[in-house]
Formats: structure tokens, sequence, C-alpha cells
């Protein structure tokens, strides 16, 4: 059996194996994603009935890989709720509670994890309880077993658990992170839980092809001699390239130092990145408004330093731009909203970060040659305020 187009027992010799098969197995755990909330929404919808009226604001936190998931849903909760919504990371909310926490402000606060063991996990809801007068909470976490999930807060929370395929094995956090944004899209959309099966097949069917039909082309582009790398995106987009940093430099152990940066930011300062070793990578709204600044940064490119290589990710091919590949997913226009469409675009970082981390010679499930980073965090300590 292959996975990712390469023999099983290979991938094995080589410490690939989970990762291989995590990348791989997205598009069918989606679909298991959409069932499992489907079947608990009558108990979500009436959480979210009972808190939301309750509350003034919305925290969305993680740490790392879980954090950035906020940023693709930021927008959404917020117009779905009425609510206004932060992203504030746990790794920000645990050194520095008083700058976040406002006590006279109800609040509910939405943890994503994949093991809910890092330190910071509980620590932040700990501290959001001692701070803010009535916190409700939202668990989204992938292991039953962790710390996260067993925890009991001040008031009633609700937990979330992933289905057991999200839970990755490997360092890198692949059908963990998409699985968890897919669940806070539906969340968002709780109302619309059953119209929403087919938006969800639609992005598991054009994702599965995409993996399959693209392998070759992703190749290449790792094989490339780029030792630098920036994602852009826009709105929800911009979670993912930020997402999308992180992967491509953890599974390459650092040898790849990554930047992410909005379209119209790219211009004020991080530009200067740009050279004959960096890899460009774009990823393009749907919203036809959003796009224009993002076909302006683009054609912009060819002033200046030019890069090794540029990419552009999209649903559809846009022949106009002047790229050196273009990885769309599909040849008819489906027109996912960018909040789905953020599953299917961290796929190509994902890939890419996995190709490269191979051609380094590296172990892509455990890529950290030093230890320097581990499938869940060690060594923070956690004080008392």
């Amino acid at each position: 059996m292959e996975h990712l187009g390469i023999d099983e027992s290979v991938l094995i010799g080589r410490g690939a194996i989970n990762t291989a098969r995590e990348i791989e197995g997205q598009p069918v755990l989606w679909k298991k994603t959409w069932q499992k909330i489907a079947n608990e929404s009558g108990d979500i919808s009436s959480f979210l009935g009972e808190t939301l009226p309750q509350v003034q604001r919305i925290i969305l936190t993680g740490a790392g890989t879980s954090a950035f998931i906020g940023l693709s849903l930021k927008g959404k909760f917020q117009k779905a709720f009425g609510k206004i919504t932060e992203v504030i990371p746990t790794t920000d909310l645990v050194s520095n509670p008083e700058d976040f926490l406002i006590r006279d402000v109800p609040t509910l606060m939405v943890s994503f994890a994949r093991s809910g063991n890092s330190p910071e996990s509980v620590a932040a809801v700990m501290l959001a309880d001692q701070h803010v007068s009535k916190c409700h909470h939202l668990f989204i976490t992938c292991d039953p077993s962790g710390k996260l999930a067993r925890h009991a807060t001040r008031l009633k929370n609700h937990l979330i658990l992933m289905p057991g395929e999200a839970n990755d094995k490997s360092l890198a956090m692949t059908g963990s992170y998409s699985s968890m944004l897919l669940t806070g899209i539906l969340i968002a959309e709780i109302d619309l839980i059953r119209e929403n099966e087919q938006i969800v097949n639609t992005l598991s069917e054009i994702s599965r092809r995409f993996i399959t039909s693209k392998l070759e082309i992703i190749r290449k582009i790792a094989e490339a001699d780029f030792d630098r790398a920036v994602f852009l995106g826009s709105g929800p987009l911009y979670g993912v390239a930020t997402e999308s940093h992180l992967k491509l430099q953890e599974l390459t152990d650092g040898k790849v130092i990554c930047k992410h940066e909005s379209f119209l930011g790219f211009r004020h300062g991080p530009k200067a990145v740009t050279n004959n070793k960096a890899l460009i990578i774009y990823l393009l709204s749907n919203n036809s408004y959003v796009r224009k600044y993002e076909i302006d940064l683009i054609q912009s490119m060819a002033k200046g330093q030019q890069a090794l290589m540029e990419a552009g990710v999209s649903e559809t091919r846009f022949n106009e731009l002047p790229l050196d590949h273009f990885l769309y997913f599909s040849e008819d226009e489906v027109k996912l909203t960018d909040e789905y469409f953020c599953m299917a675009s961290i796929l190509p970082a994902q890939l890419i970060g996995f190709f490269k981390s191979w051609d380094l010679g590296l172990s892509p499930d455990a890529p950290s040659t030093s230890g320097a980073i581990s499938r869940v965090v060690e060594g923070v300590k956690i004080y008392d305020i």
C-alpha cells in the first residue's frame, strides 16, 4: 500500500508513516467530523442557546497551531453570534492574564487543543475562571484522556471531542488542526448542520482529488533550492498562512525559515525577505473584493528582488496571474466560502513540508533532530499569580 505515492514499508523505515497517513486521511476525517457534530448538534445548540445570551465577549484560544485556528474563525464567530470575538493564545493569557481578562465582562472562552496536555491549556482556563466573574467554556480537543478534556471549570462547560483519527500521532498537527477548524465553522452554523453536509462532502472530494493529482507538482516545488518561504493570506486565509508557515518550518527542523503575512501587510516591510532563495505561496480568496487586493500584490512582485519561485493556491485557476505554479482544486468553480476553503488550502503547505522534510533526510514524524520541539510542549512551569 502507498501513502502520498510512497510505499508503506519505505515510509515506516524513514519515520514518515504517521504524517503521510494523517495528511492523506483528512478528506475522510472531515466527513467523520461533520457526522460527529451533526450527532451532537442538539447538545451544542442547547449550550450555545443558554450561554451566548449571558456573554458579551468570545475568546478563541490555544497554543501554537491550536491558536491559529482562531485566526480563521474570528470573523465567522463574530458575524454568527454578534459578540466581540478575539483571538488570544494561551501562551499570552498565561504570562499576562490581567492584560486580556476583564472581570466584569461575561465571557465565553473557546479552547482548542490536540492533546490538551500542553502546560498552558488548563492554566489559561484556570486563570480565566480566576479573573473573570462569569466565564463559560467550550473545549474542542482530540484527546479524551487529556487534561483539558477532564478539567472541571467553575461554571458549566461543554466538551466536543474530535473523531479518534484526529489525534495525530506525528509531531506536526495536520488532521487535528483541520478537523478542529471545521468544527468551529460547523458550530458557527449549527442551525444549518444538515444543509452543510453537501459542502463538507464537496470539500472532501476536491481535496482528495488534489492530493492524488498534485503530488508531482508538489514534489517539484519541494525539491526547489529554497531556504526561506513566505505564505500570504487574507481574512480567514491569514490564519492558514500562519499555520502554513509553522508547518513547513517545523517539518524541516528550521532549515527552511518561514514567514506569514497578509497581502496588504506584505508591502509594509516584510517584502524585504524576498530573494532568489525564497518560495512565495499566495493563498487566494474566493471573495472577489478581497481578491482584487491580492492580484494587485502578485502583479507588483515583478518589481524589486525576484523570488526563486511563486505559487498560487486557489479553488480554481486564474490564467492571468504570472506564477510559476498554480495549485488549484477544481476545474469547475465550486465557490466555497473562504472559511470552508481554509481546510483545503492548508494541504499544499502540509505536503510541501512533508516532501521537503523527506528530501532533507529528516523523519517527518519526528523531524526535530535536537529535540528542541516535541509533540506536546514540555518544560513550561506554571506560576501562581
